[in-house]
Order: structure tokens, then C-alpha cells, then sequence
């Protein structure tokens, strides 16, 4: 496959729709039954070879170990526990309530207990209709869905290379079912003190200053695709540093700026890969400068933190 494929938002809105409501029942499996890990890394899939992957959890609940992978290379949703045991039940054709019962049975039929204290959708517009009721999300095409996966293993190793350039904290690269998007955040290591008005979800997320970095395949306010930037809380002036390359810019928030380089952009540069890699050090370097960072002191060369060491071993 051609190196960022076309992902107009138009041609599989539906899908997407229905795919984002799949990975969110899932993923509040995830967080019921996963050990809480700071800034909620515990709760986003992983990439695979053939798809996204909850991650070995259970055992500390009574529960076997076990996980739940979308295969979207033959289209079904596998449910395995470490004994070897598994169930699956096909993706074309679900409904978010018939996934929703069939995850369920699945889990069920390996001896997994579950309880999903909120079985609905996160901060979607349909936020109040619980997953059993939901019979009209119901799109899934196979080849848009197994693009969406090629895409995401794609931007996802780009995320690993900008990742090895930076020694200190730093999230995995990670999908979040929540907003849908793969992620990967750069910390400071300063401590924030958020306003008692906040959120919890939001208040553990962004306990510390950080940048983040990211890709999304479009929603209601950006109708496209788009590899992004956001450094919280925002430096004064943000916004006035350039971008790389030309064709990335701000995009005012409510309260913030995100920088924004459209996917379409990127596939249009003669090196679109350099390009994304160059977006994400310009928003880097511009927020980490605005914040105080020490720029030079957290960097990761060739991924690289012994001065001694010129290259990896032989």
C-alpha cells in the first residue's frame, strides 16, 4: 500500500461512526478491567500486526488473563485468554448493540466477568443511548475499515521515530477510543495544579505539562484528516511561531491553538513522511521553547542517550 493512502472523511463517515462506538465498548472493558496507570495509559489500544489490541488484562480481579483484538485484516473481533481459548464473532453486519451483546457472550463463554459501570458512548452526540439500544450505527465496510488500520500502522511508526528523539517521560504511541485518535505526549515533568472545577478524566490527563502530538481522521469540527499538535497549558505566544512545512498553521480553539497540518497537505509534500516528522519537531520546539523547556538537555538523538555511544551496536 502506497504510504498515507487517500482517507476522505465523506467516503466513510458511517463506518467510522460505527467503528469509533465498537472500540469504545471495548475500551471501557479495557478500563474496568486493566490497573489504573497515570494520565489514563492504561485505557488505549495498541497497534498489532492485523489490528488494535486491548493488552493482556485481568488476574488482579479474579479474572483470567485475557484480551480483545479487532482483527481488521479478516474483519472480527477475537476475544483470547492465555490458556489458549478464544471466541470471535465477525464485524460486517454488527450492529453497536449486537456488538455490544456478542462482546459480552464472548467474554462471557471464556469465564471473564466485566462490569461496565457506564455502557454508553464517551463524549459522543449520542452520549445517553445506552450500546444495547443503539441499532443505528450500523455501517462497516471492510475495505475502509482495513484502510483506517493501514493508516494507523503507518502514522504510527512516524510517531515512534519523533518519539526516539526525546529522553524524558513520554506516553506510548497509543490510540484513544475516546476522541480516536493516535497519540503520542512529550513531558516537562513540571506539576499542575487544575482548577477544582475540572473534570477528573481531564484533571489526571493533564496533571502535568506536556505537548502532544497526534493524528485523527477528521470529526465534526476539522471534516478531514489531520496530524496535530497541542501544548497544555499554552505558552503566551504560541501561535505567532511558524510551522514546518508551509502548509501546516494554527488552528484557534476556544481557549487554545492547535497546530494543524492536513493529511491531504502532507500527502502533497515530494517527502510527505519528512514532512509530518518536521510538523511535529516545529510544534514541538515551538511549544517547548515558549514553556521552558530544556530543549537541549531532554533530546534524544538517534535515539541515543549515552554521549559515548556513536550508534547503535553492531
Amino acid at each position: 500500500m502506497e504510504l498515507f493512502p487517500p482517507v476522505p472523511l465523506a467516503e466513510w463517515r458511517d463506518t467510522k461512526e460505527t467503528l469509533h462506538r465498537f472500540t469504545q465498548v471495548v475500551g471501557k472493558v479495557r478500563l474496568a478491567a486493566s490497573v489504573r496507570r497515570n494520565h489514563w495509559w492504561n485505557v488505549p489500544f495498541h497497534l498489532t500486526g492485523r489490528g488494535i489490541t486491548t493488552r493482556p488484562m485481568g488476574q488482579v480481579d479474579g479474572n483470567p488473563v485475557f484480551t480483545v483484538d479487532f482483527d481488521f485484516v479478516d474483519h472480527r473481533l477475537v476475544v483470547a485468554t492465555a490458556d489458549g481459548r478464544t471466541e470471535s464473532f465477525p464485524l460486517v453486519g454488527q450492529s453497536v448493540a449486537s456488538f455490544y451483546r456478542q462482546t459480552l457472550e464472548a467474554l462471557a463463554a471464556l469465564g471473564v466477568r466485566v462490569e461496565i459501570r457506564v455502557p454508553r458512548p464517551y463524549r459522543l452526540p449520542d452520549s445517553d443511548r445506552p450500546f444495547d439500544q443503539d441499532f443505528e450505527h450500523a455501517a462497516y465496510d471492510p475495505v475502509q475499515a482495513n484502510r483506517f488500520w493501514q493508516v494507523l500502522g503507518q502514522v504510527g511508526l512516524v510517531l515512534e521515530e519523533f518519539a526516539a528523539r526525546f529522553s524524558g517521560k513520554v506516553s506510548p504511541v497509543h490510540l484513544f477510543w475516546h476522541s480516536f485518535d493516535i497519540a503520542h505526549t512529550r513531558f516537562s515533568g513540571h506539576a499542575l495544579d487544575q482548577p477544582p472545577q475540572v473534570d477528573p478524566v481531564t484533571r489526571e490527563a493533564y496533571s502535568r505539562e506536556l505537548i502532544s502530538f497526534g493524528f485523527w481522521f477528521g470529526d465534526a469540527d476539522l471534516g478531514e484528516p489531520a496530524f496535530y499538535s497541542y501544548t497544555a497549558p499554552e505558552p503566551a505566544h504560541l501561535a505567532e511561531d511558524r510551522l514546518s512545512p508551509a502548509s501546516a498553521g494554527w488552528v484557534a480553539l476556544e481557549n487554545s491553538h492547535l497546530a494543524v497540518l492536513r493529511y491531504d497537505a502532507a500527502r502533497a509534500e515530494a517527502d510527505p513522511r519528512a514532512a509530518v516528522l518536521a510538523f511535529y519537531e516545529s510544534a514541538y520546539q515551538a511549544g517547548a521553547a515558549r514553556a521552558g523547556w530544556d530543549v537541549g538537555g531532554l533530546a534524544c538523538p538517534g535515539g541515543i542517550t549515552d554521549p559515548h555511544l556513536p550508534g547503535p551496536p553492531a
